[in-house]
């Protein structure tokens, strides 16, 4: 069912151009929609498809609004308002109420009202499930697990024992929350000793967990997952690991055990960190960087050397392996210029 400009300009804080009573029930980019599609612009690279969109209404900010070809809400934040409304217009689909044929719930396990099972799905002892929550086909949910609210447990994720997740989150398939972290001592002859895993894992409300992510139990204590935490595809967690609240770390990026990580920092793809290291708040790491040292300060991290041509690159690194040799010539200099002293 389509809504009117004028309801989701009052609901969502936006100044509205146009007619209040065009409706629109449906997202799409400014060069693929329609009538009755809602487009957005934030990105200065596509502003040369708004003339040319035949979308029914736009999101954009105010400098925009006048190149406008059709009505358009216009919000100071533009692509946050358009996640808002998009969610709106396409809202996840309610859970199913009830148990599938083939699923496997413990009886000391709880299941909160409203809640969906689906096929193949395996609740543990003393699990704990709360109300509205799916376990999707094929999940795994440890012993003495606890579920929150309205969280979605995706096809093939696994809760290994005594995790807890908050409410309101989403875990894609794939993923396992809860596994022994990387803890071996080694003996004599190299051999190797596994170190017993006790802690386990606590995500907090409103987290994204990405597709075949893995967090990995405490060693004594547990795992942290602060409230809001955006996780990517494809990310390692290591044990004892705290990660801030409101948080975003993007695909492949690995986490040495007990690192911490604080509040609201941004985290590019392909990242890697240390162990036992500190990160500030508010701290940006661009992507393919390598965190070795604790970081006190907020601002902007890089740390990767971009790609360039195959023969520039390699006369580069070449060059990376005599820095050394380069830096005593200079100092060697430098102390020679001193005992010259000034002419």
């Amino acid at each position: 069912m389509g809504m009117t400009l004028a309801a989701l300009a009052v609901r969502h804080g936006c100044e509205l151009h146009g007619d209040p009573d065009v409706t629109v029930d449906h997202v799409a980019t400014l060069a693929a929609a329609g009538p009755g599609a809602l487009a957005f612009l934030a990105n200065p690279r596509y502003r040369p498809q708004l003339a040319g969109t035949r979308a029914s209404a736009v999101v954009l900010d105010a400098e925009s609004a006048a190149d406008c070809p059709t009505a358009c809400l216009v919000s100071s934040n533009p692509y946050l308002t358009y996640a808002r409304l998009a969610a709106e217009l396409h809202p996840l689909p309610p859970p199913r109420p009830g148990i599938a044929a083939g699923a496997s719930i413990a009886a000391s396990a709880s299941l909160g009202a409203h809640s969906q099972v689906d096929v193949g799905a395996v609740i543990g002892e003393g699990a704990v499930i709360g109300a509205r929550v799916i376990i999707a086909a094929n999940a795994v949910i440890g012993a003495h697990c606890v579920v929150g609210d309205d969280t979605r447990i995706m096809a093939g994720v696994v809760l290994c024992e005594r995790v807890r997740v908050g409410r309101r989150c989403l875990v894609h398939p794939g993923a396992v929350i809860g596994s022994d972290g990387f803890g071996n001592a080694r003996g004599p002859g190299g051999a190797w000793t596994r170190v017993p895993q006790l802690g386990s894992v606590v995500i907090g409300d409103d987290v994204s967990i990405g597709a075949c992510t893995t967090i990995d139990r405490g060693a004594i204590e547990d795992t942290l997952v602060g409230d809001g935490v955006r996780l990517d595809n494809h990310i390692q967690v290591g044990h004892n690991v705290s990660i801030g609240n409101h948080t975003a770390i993007a695909a492949m990026t690995g986490i040495s055990g007990s690192t911490r990580i604080g509040a609201r920092c941004i985290i590019g793809g392909h990242c890697g960190f240390a162990g036992h290291i500190v990160v500030a708040d508010d701290v940006v790491i661009s992507g393919g960087a390598k965190v070795t040292n604790s970081i006190s300060r907020p601002g902007l991290y890089s740390g990767a050397i971009p790609a360039d041509e195959a023969r520039q690159w390699r006369k580069n690194a070449v060059r990376f392996g005599q820095l050394d040799a380069l830096a005593r010539r200079l100092r060697e200099l430098e102390a020679a210029f001193r005992r010259q002293g000034p002419r």
